[in-house]
C-alpha cells in the first residue's frame, strides 16, 4: 500500500509542475489575445493572423524571462524522480 500511496504523491507532484511551468505562457497568451481581440472588436478589424505575431512575441518574452526557472523545476522534480528509483531498490532486510 505504500507503494501506491507514493506513486500517487509522485503524479500529484507531476501534475502540479506541469501546471506550474504551463500557467505562465498560458496566461501570457490569454492575455495578449483578450486585449488585441478587445482592440479588434472595438475597430472592427476582423483579422484573423493579427493576434499571431504579438502572442508570438509574448511567449517568446515570458520564456527568456522565466524559461530558467522553469527548467530548474522540471530539472529538481526529475532528479526527485530518479532519487525516487535509486531509493526504491534499496532493501532492508540481507540476503536470504
Amino acid at each position: 500500500m505504500d507503494d501506491i500511496s507514493a506513486l500517487l504523491a509522485l503524479a500529484d507532484r507531476m501534475l502540479w509542475v506541469t501546471a506550474l511551468v504551463a500557467a505562465p505562457v498560458l496566461l501570457a497568451s490569454l492575455v495578449v489575445g483578450l486585449v488585441i481581440g478587445i482592440v479588434q472588436a472595438a475597430t472592427s478589424v476582423n483579422e484573423q493572423t493579427l493576434t499571431f505575431v504579438p502572442k508570438l512575441a509574448v511567449i517568446a518574452l515570458v520564456l527568456v524571462l522565466l524559461g530558467g526557472s522553469m527548467m530548474t523545476l522540471i530539472a529538481d522534480f526529475t532528479q526527485d524522480i530518479f532519487d525516487q528509483i535509486a531509493h526504491s531498490g534499496d532493501t532492508t532486510q540481507g540476503p536470504s
